[in-house]
Formats: C-alpha cells, structure tokens, sequence
C-alpha cells in the first residue's frame, strides 16, 4: 500500500470513529442522556412532521421492521415516540415524534449544523468545494461498491 493510501484509510477510520464519539458524548452531556446514538438516529429518520410507517422508517435506516420494532419500543417507553392509528384502516400503524422526541431532533440537528459549520468554518470557497466533492465522490463509491440507497432513492 502506498503512503497516501495508508494515511487516507487512517484518516477515514479515526474520522468515522471520532465523530461517532463526539456525538455520544454531546447526547450524554445533554438533556438526552437516555438515547443511544442508533436511537437518535431513528429519531432522525422518523423525522418531525409526518407519521410514518413502520417499513418506510425500516427501508430508511436498512434495518428490518422487527429490529426497528424493538427500537421503537424503548422509544415509546422513554417518551420519544408514540404509535397512531389510521381512522380509515385502523390495522395501519404509524409512528411519529411526541413533543420530547420532536425536541431531541432539533438538537441533533443543530448538533450537526455546528459540527459542519466548524468543519468548513476556516477553508476558502475553494477548499469548501474541493471536500464537498471530493466526499461526494466518496459517498457514491461507497454506496455503489456495497449496494447501499443513495439518500433520496
């Protein structure tokens, strides 16, 4: 492997991992102590306006409802998601945000924002466009190379 490679593949690594960690560890300073990355991250996928279903949240995350059913679970239990029935076909089950849930979102999100932010904040337009694309490119090879959904399929 050459140097580039072997720089590239540590950086990559100690990226994917560092933010994992700084995420946990803004949920564990938080007001949301009892949330898990994964579950933030169902959290995300719900989404804050429209109730979903069960198997759109599922093919969203590339999980199987039954893994999303446990999640969804502690969800419910932690008070971050409720369960809502359809009047017009009452055996269709959806699943939406409760206000605590709607909340958390909105910290994560502005969790990311910061986190973006503080990435580009001393790059140049150029510098910027240069990582966006270059992580684009990235991001396509990765999802093509592992079938994985590009994000809007």
């Amino acid at each position: 492997m050459s140097k580039a490679v072997n720089v590239l593949n540590e950086l990559l690594v100690n990226l994917f991992n560092d933010i994992l960690q700084i995420e946990q560890n803004a949920l564990q300073s938080g007001d949301f102590k009892d949330l898990s990355v994964t579950e933030i991250h169902t959290i995300e996928a719900i989404g804050m306006y429209e109730p979903r279903s069960m198997s759109e949240v599922a093919g969203d995350l590339g999980i199987t409802v039954g893994t999303l059913t446990t999640a969804i679970n502690k969800l419910i239990k932690k008070g971050y998601v409720e369960r809502k029935r359809i009047e017009e076909d009452r055996r269709v089950v959806l699943i939406q945000l409760t206000k605590r849930g709607k909340l958390a979102y909105r910290i994560h999100e502005k969790f990311h924002s910061d986190m973006i932010k503080a990435t580009i904040g001393g790059l140049s337009k150029e510098e910027e466009e240069v990582l966006t694309n270059s992580l684009e490119k990235l991001n396509i090879f990765f999802k093509d190379k592992y079938n994985l959904k590009h994000k809007g399929e």
